[in-house]
């Protein structure tokens, strides 16, 4: 599991502190429409995930759609559990905000400028929305987005209005596109993404170091080899959460992109026990056939 069975006081309350953080600097400064009140872990518990499925009392709201596309097999399409509907990104579309700035730094000719690498660090490695907001800024929001990812081959994606990236609108489909971009080829020059290796080799770098309190998601499939970016976000309108999960495991010495999207949780702790219970249910699925 992503977290040990029981937690310390201390790392509770610090993982409390940089949800809050996080929720702080998304409402100051826009990056959603909706608020997001991340509900702090009590000490002491774990999300429902960790405890077992069955416990796990889901709204009948929720839907989840995940994918899972081998990199040591010869398709290109992925397997899906679910119906391959749009869902809000929330944070998961900062792996899609630091792509297209690397594609256009390339475009450019230069690599990334020292403040754009201060910034794009912690939006991937603490999902940290002040940096996120400067760096949508600079890609030029939504059309600066969905420009890139036509070169990268995403088909359904559709950038949040105005500032509000986090409601940024994707499919598991085109999130297993992204990642292919990312991962694909990370052991060769075959690759047909548009970003170069060093682009790639950055954007992993990142996922595979993720900061502790975020390790959480597609990773509960995997053991201890694995890259990701997971993203949450409460919607006032019903008080009901977003919670999302991408990225790379390894199973068995094999590797899979894996992309797992969910609304409709009654919170947060339950939306992490619905992606990490489709993570492992769709990885089960494809290893059997």
């Amino acid at each position: 599991m992503s977290y040990p069975r029981h937690r310390s006081r201390a790392g509770a309350c610090a993982r409390a502190g940089v949800l809050l953080a996080s929720v702080a600097a998304l409402l100051s400064l826009g990056g959603v429409a909706e608020s997001a009140v991340a509900a702090p872990y009590a000490s002491g518990q774990t999300h429902a995930a960790a405890g077992g499925d069955a416990a796990v009392q889901h709204s009948s709201k929720t839907r989840v759609t995940a994918a899972v596309l081998s990199l040591d097999g010869g398709s290109l399409k992925p397997v899906l559990n679910g119906e391959d509907a749009l869902y809000d990104t929330a944070s998961i579309v900062k792996v899609d905000i630091l792509a297209t700035l690397l594609l256009q730094a390339q475009d450019a000719g230069r690599p990334l400028t020292a403040q754009e690498r201060a910034l794009a660090e912690p939006m991937i490695r603490n999902s940290d929305n002040a940096a996120t907001n400067l760096l949508w800024r600079e890609i030029g929001g939504a059309p600066g987005l969905e420009a890139a990812n036509k070169r990268m081959g995403l088909t359904s994606t559709k950038g949040g209005p105005g500032p509000k990236w986090g409601l940024t609108q994707t499919t598991a489909s085109d999130q297993i596109r992204l990642l292919r971009c990312v991962f694909d080829g990370a052991a060769t020059s075959n690759t047909n993404s548009p970003l170069n290796e060093d682009s790639r080799a950055y954007i992993r770098d990142l996922m595979t170091r993720v900061a502790s309190d975020q390790a959480w998601g597609v990773s509960a499939a995997s053991g201890s080899d694995h890259a990701l970016k997971n993203g949450w976000l409460q919607r006032t309108t019903s008080g009901l959460w977003d919670v999302n999960s991408v990225g790379r495991i390894t199973v068995d010495g094999h590797r899979y992109l894996v992309a797992v999207l969910s609304d409709g949780s009654s919170s947060m702790n339950d939306g992490i026990s619905v992606v990490e219970r489709a993570a492992r249910e769709a990885m089960a699925a494809t290893t059997r056939t």
